[in-house]
């Protein structure tokens, strides 16, 4: 079987080819998602675009990601990952195009919102890695997928500038744009011919339903419910910075209208737990098939303080160092990428770390590592030297970064048929974390927004403490009704 192959990085069949084909598409789903940030300049001189409509389009490239997490999460457990990753891949070259031809805001604005959806690609992965990787093997795999896949940002950062200088002229960010989505359709049909969701043999189990997910006792119902909320939260987080007392894209009505769909879509999702749960308020669900979602619960919040720390920060960072330090916007760049590029080796590190030395010890390490690291941070003012604040950052990126690789290093082991929804509920909590993050850095000091962080994932240690590390074995129903145990820990 697929497991019991060496873990051999530079294979490239079996397992490891799954594996590196897996980090590409999720490096070339952030390159397509973070293609605007390097290009930002020449697009607001070429569409002629005011500081606040490019406020927006930055707002706009994370709206539509928090649900369509979510979403793409639940068609992965449905459909497999095969199809559902090149299928978004191809989807999300055509937006990419779109963007490239904008002439006004409004093209540009609907671009840019629709390419939130290359944004869900990542939990796509975690679902595929897990089926091919045991699990004394399964975080240090999904670490390099996320790890290597994450640096398709400061991938574009890097090159797609010099792409436009390349094609030159006031139209040269349309050609490097443009490229990006050639490279993301090419890259479906690679992905189509070269990738089976399962190693030959095995079973892809799939939910029952697709409707929402599935949870085993009456208290999970609640708090599932319960867990919900802060995802709808942010969503309309968004739309008040879009509002009046925000940018003033939209009226007062609109923002109203908005604020009530939100409200009816919780109250559509809220049905859906209840139609395809209600079962666990009349009969106990057998013990062999319950799964604990107080589990699924932690794990949000942590991903909320590591990958949604993570998207604010690099994105305010190259000004703080900038404003701190009186370095030029290059020097500053180039200083802040420290953090972006940490990313190579603690996310996978922090997989490995959990594979070797228990999932809960790793997480608690590694989030009270985050909490210092933040709090170290906040102390960083323009008496000290550039190196040693430097050296904090990226001290402090470690523990992020290595924190997102033992979170999903746990992830794929709380109900294999369900792994796609809940990767995408916890990667949702990310983006979560960074429209608040975000919104907090809009109102305070950088120290202050600093501190902020490290209290968050001091809550996330106290959550940490009523997980219960994965043991054992998770059991699935075949599809003629007999029962495959699959293992989670070592006995």
């Amino acid at each position: 079987m697929s497991g019991q192959e060496k873990f051999n990085l530079l294979s490239f069949s079996g397992k490891m080819k799954i594996l590196h084909l897996s980090w590409m598409a999720f490096f070339i789903t952030f390159m397509v998602w973070f293609n605007f940030a390097p290009l930002l300049q020449a697009v607001k001189e070429s569409l002629g675009l005011t500081s606040a409509e490019i406020k927006t389009l930055l707002i706009l490239n994370v709206a539509f990601t928090i649900p369509a997490r979510i979403i793409i999460g639940m068609l992965t457990d449905k459909y497999g990952p095969r199809l559902v990753y090149s299928a978004l891949l191809l989807l999300c070259s055509i937006p990419c195009f779109a963007f490239a031809l904008a002439d006004n805001f409004v093209q540009a604005a609907i671009a840019r919102f629709a390419l939130g959806l290359i944004g869900a690609g990542f939990v796509v992965g975690i679902r595929l890695v897990s089926e091919w990787f045991p699990h004394n093997e399964l975080g240090t795999a999904e670490g390099i997928y996320g790890g290597w896949g994450n640096f398709g940002s400061a991938a574009a950062a890097f090159s797609l500038p010099t792409v436009a200088v390349l094609f030159g002229g006031e139209n040269g960010w349309r050609y490097a744009m443009a490229l990006t989505g050639i490279i993301s359709m090419a890259f479906s049909w690679v992905f189509y011919r070269n990738v089976t969701d399962t190693p030959k043999g095995s079973t892809y189990f799939k939910p029952q339903n697709l409707g929402a997910m599935e949870v085993t006792s009456k208290g999970d119902f609640f708090l599932l419910l319960l867990m919900k909320i802060p995802m709808y939260g942010a969503m309309a987080l968004l739309v008040w910075k879009l509002s009046g007392a925000g940018i003033g894209l939209f009226q007062d009505s609109v923002v109203f209208g908005f604020y009530t769909l939100l409200f009816g879509l919780y109250l559509y999702e809220a049905s859906q737990v209840w139609k395809i749960n209600k079962g666990v308020f009349s009969r106990p669900v057998p013990k062999i098939h319950r799964y604990q979602f107080k589990q699924v619960a932690v794990l949000n919040v942590l991903y909320f303080a590591t990958f949604g720390s993570e998207l604010a920060v690099v994105s305010m960072l190259p000004l703080f160092f900038s404003e701190t330090f009186e370095l030029t916007p290059v020097v500053a760049g180039m200083v802040a990428s420290a953090y972006a590029f940490m990313n190579l080796m603690s996310r996978p590190g922090g997989g490995w770390l959990s594979d070797k030395f228990g999932r809960k010890s790793t997480l608690l390490i590694l989030t009270a590592g985050l909490a210092v690291g933040y709090f170290l941070m906040g102390q960083v003012n323009s008496q000290w030297p550039v190196w040693l604040a430097v050296a904090a950052a990226m001290v402090c990126s470690f523990f992020v970064q290595s924190g997102e690789g033992a979170v999903f290093a746990t992830v794929p082991l709380i109900k294999r048929r369900m792994t796609g929804q809940i990767a995408g509920m916890t990667g949702a909590y990310g983006n979560v974390g960074a429209v608040c993050y975000l919104t907090i850095l809009s109102m305070v000091d950088y120290s202050t927004f600093f501190y902020v962080i490290a209290g968050t994932a001091v809550i996330g240690f106290v959550t940490l403490l009523v997980m219960e590390e994965p043991k054992g074995q998770i059991a699935e129903v075949n599809d003629d009704g007999s029962i495959t145990m699959i293992d989670v820990a070592k006995n």
